[in-house]
């Protein structure tokens, strides 16, 4: 924690990000199946969401577009097109993607079809949804998650009817995947990036 408050620089106050710290390794440790990396993942998670933050409060300017993800486990879809997303225009948009109710690890079938296009997720793993990456946010796509996620003024809000991969076969979830990098490259011409 130390660490994330010295990188943070004066930005957040010492007990801002303690508090932030304990809430993103409260939530983690209630969904992680592997324990082992909850506190490196609490941190990185603490951060994303300190950041987002102060990017809706003004105190942090957003450089590109902010893009959010949301499905019900964060493990399938929201994964896929966020990492899709930041694939295609990488530089041009930050995306962020989280789950109503997140389980422990991303789907083994979702990482191995994403890795046949040249798309790792390296630092991808399931976490909750927080109204500060909401907030964050300038559009916010859910894709089976229903009223789990708060709807503000001024957002963009798109609900993917998309499959969720969870419990297919490798060549069904590559159809998946298909469906939804079609949905994301029609978003970015949609956004112009």
């Amino acid at each position: 924690m130390e660490d994330l408050a010295y990188s943070l620089g004066e930005a957040f106050a010492h007990q801002e990000v303690e508090a932030a710290v304990r809430t993103a390794f409260s939530e983690l440790t209630a969904v992680s199946t592997v324990k082992t990396y909850v506190p490196v993942l609490a941190a990185r998670l603490a951060k994303e969401r300190l950041i987002a933050g102060a990017q809706a409060d003004g105190r942090v300017v957003k450089t590109v577009p902010e893009l959010l993800f949301v499905c019900v486990h964060n493990a399938g879809r929201s994964q896929m097109a966020a990492a899709l997303a930041a694939h295609l225009a990488p530089g041009r948009v930050h995306v962020r993607s989280a789950g109503s109710r997140p389980t422990g690890e991303l789907n083994p079938q979702v990482v191995q079809a994403l890795a046949e296009r040249g798309v790792s997720l390296p630092e991808a793993y399931p976490k909750p949804l927080s109204m500060d990456v909401v907030r964050a946010a300038d559009v916010v796509i859910t894709m089976g998650c229903g009223d789990a996620c708060p709807v503000l003024p001024g957002k963009r809000y798109e609900d993917w009817v998309v499959a969720d991969p969870d419990g297919h076969s490798l060549s069904v979830v590559r159809d998946i995947r298909d469906d939804v990098q079609r949905r994301v490259t029609a978003l970015l011409r949609d956004l112009d990036l």
